[in-house]
């Protein structure tokens, strides 16, 4: 397949070069032209383009920004084809992306999101952090082999993301319609903390809506704390091990 991305951070870019690995026709773009793009992301054949050229001829269309940058692209991405998947990797979160009154009275980011590119979109890629994406990629069949919720409104939009996540090197969890995709957002049991395929049900229906963003909250002011500048602060370097444990025990 031919797959443009745009957003060449940690998950963009470690998409890019595992996709292209499996020999799919992978471009990648960013904000700031393709000349800026990390030789990481291109090491197994992805090309790096602008954002407009990302989005021409594609079969699918991953989207990897953050939440306060999805509005600078979305004309590119209504541009793209039809008939093209477009998957979501990203999260909301207020200290960053400001205060948005859809997400503050419950709406879920995905079904903002589709509606702000005006076409159906799916969600993946956003429920692991960026360690654990680059190292714990496994083989299928592995017990440890972490799981990643895929939701989506259409179902082939579903089984084509649910696929190509399998492709990056982790089971892929079909977490039903964009509705209830919520429950993979920041803040969620799922959320960053690198559960298997059997551990994904429980910890979805373990869910709780109206305390997820409390959740999500208390982990970000728990890492601030850890990370920040003495005396306010621990210093401490943030690994992805601590991240998933501080998430497991704010979220769970």
């Amino acid at each position: 397949m031919k797959i443009g991305i745009i957003g060449a951070g940690s998950i963009g870019s470690t998409i890019a070069r595992r996709l292209s690995r499996r020999g799919h026709d992978v471009v990648i773009a960013n904000s700031r032209g393709p000349e800026t793009i990390g030789e990481a992301a291109l090491r197994t054949g992805a090309r790096a383009v602008t954002a407009a050229e990302a989005v021409k001829g594609v079969d699918v269309l991953i989207v990897s920004v953050p939440m306060n940058r999805n509005g600078d692209i979305s004309t590119h991405v209504r541009s793209a084809p039809e008939d093209a998947v477009v998957i979501d990797t990203s999260n909301y979160y207020p200290m960053r992306d400001g205060a948005v009154r859809e997400f503050q009275e419950g709406l879920p980011e995905s079904v903002w999101l589709s509606e702000l590119f005006g076409r159906p979109i799916a969600k993946a890629w956003n429920a692991i952090t960026s360690q654990s994406f680059d190292a714990k990629a496994a083989e299928p069949g592995d017990p440890d082999r972490v799981a990643i919720p895929v939701a989506a409104d259409r179902d082939a939009d579903r089984r084509i993301a649910m696929d190509l996540v399998e492709q990056t090197g982790f089971d892929a969890f079909d977490a039903g319609a964009l509705a209830d995709s919520w429950r993979q957002q920041p803040g969620a049991p799922v959320y960053c903390t690198d559960r298997t395929l059997d551990e994904m049900p429980r910890w979805l229906d373990a869910a709780e809506k109206e305390r997820v963003p409390q959740r999500r909250d208390l982990a970000m002011t728990v890492i601030g704390e850890y990370a920040g500048v003495p005396p306010f602060g621990g210093g401490h370097s943030v690994t992805g091990p601590f991240l998933v444990a501080i998430n497991r025990a704010c979220y769970s």
